[in-house]
């Protein structure tokens, strides 16, 4: 071959390389239409959840969340019936990072992907249209409304505080009215830990939970510590309740506080456990992974949290449940979702 194109003329050497070149390109793109081809046969045979209709759903007590499934609905919310949390799923039109809602309205922490990402806080009215822009600075985290859907609280990652190393970032915390007032950033409450205020500014609070329309949980952290706090919306005060406690989830009879603990564990790694407010004891509960989440209480007696799948090397995650008093083990309660919200 090399012989007989150095016996031809620049004009056919081109030529020839041109067509060489094109049957080159037509190659690779025959191969990366065929991946795709083979991917999508892939998702397809993995069982996509399949839907239902969203208004049937909305009419019971059911579960909201962020749908993980690989597909054109990867990060939207979602929502499947408390009775049966294995079934078809309705997809809603929000897409979202992290969602929490109540009967009447969400709290949607939303991306929007391009050459820089930016990043929104909306509230969204029952038919999950966008109803108000809500203050957010930094990468969304946790995000939460009071039971009446009367407040709303955003925690987000920020970098660029004068106290963080280079590379580290610390929180903002903000609760607001849903009408749009902000009552207060929580990092300029005041922290009280073991009867005395702390000024270190490298304070931070976040993975808030409501009690009443003033009364709040949320954890404090400040000279690589970490407490449970209860604060007051009125007295912009925040007071520690016991240390070693991240993103507090109060129970729906208002008796126990479930959280994440460190202890002993490796660095980025926690166990779950629950907190009783009359009598402080402490509960390990069955899950033994590491769960990097603000739990939501299913109902009394049962927890559930998203975990990632990465065994399987995706982007998504599954949400779980385990009892709350210790007893039993975890199990797969939704597949291919994460943030989870329960309505009733």
């Amino acid at each position: 071959m090399s012989e007989r194109v150095s016996g031809l003329g620049p004009r056919a050497r081109l030529a020839v390389l041109v067509v060489v070149l094109l049957v080159a390109v037509a190659g690779a793109g025959s191969y990366v239409w065929q991946a795709r081809q083979d991917q999508t046969a892939a998702q397809a045979a993995a069982g996509a959840p399949t839907r239902t209709d969203l208004a049937a759903v909305r009419s019971v007590p059911h579960l909201v969340f962020r749908n993980t499934a690989l597909g054109a609905d990867y990060g939207r919310v979602a929502m499947v019936p408390l009775a049966a949390p294995t079934g078809p799923r309705a997809v809603t039109r929000a897409s979202c990072e992290r969602v929490y809602a109540t009967r009447d309205e969400a709290i949607c922490l939303a991306a929007d992907r391009g050459l820089v990402t930016t990043y929104r806080a909306q509230l969204l009215d029952a038919d999950w249209a966008p109803r108000r822009d809500l203050p957010l600075v930094g990468t969304p985290s946790r995000a939460r409304l009071s039971r009446d859907g009367s407040l709303v609280a955003t925690t987000t990652f920020v970098f660029g505080d004068s106290y963080a190393n280079p590379g580290q970032f610390s929180t903002r915390t903000v609760v607001s009215r849903v009408e749009g007032e902000v009552l207060g950033d929580l990092e300029r409450f005041e922290l009280e830990v073991d009867g005395k205020v702390v000024t270190a500014a490298d304070r931070n609070l976040w993975g808030v939970t409501f009690a009443d329309d003033d009364r709040f949980y949320a954890t404090a952290a400040s000279g690589g510590k970490t407490w449970l706090v209860e604060g007051s919306l009125a007295a912009r005060r925040v007071t520690a309740l016991r240390e070693d406690a991240e993103c507090p989830s109060l129970s729906p009879d208002r008796t126990r506080i479930a959280f994440k603990k460190h202890g002993d564990l490796p660095p980025g790694h926690w166990r779950l456990a629950t907190y009783n407010l009359a009598t402080g004891a402490e509960t390990l509960l069955a899950e033994t992974r590491s769960v990097d989440d603000q739990v939501e209480w299913l109902d009394s007696d049962h927890l559930i949290y998203g975990l990632p799948r990465s065994d399987e090397g995706t982007a998504t995650s599954d949400i779980w449940q385990v009892p709350a008093d210790g007893s039993g083990s975890a199990h797969l309660l939704v597949r291919d979702a994460r943030s989870p919200a329960v309505v009733r």
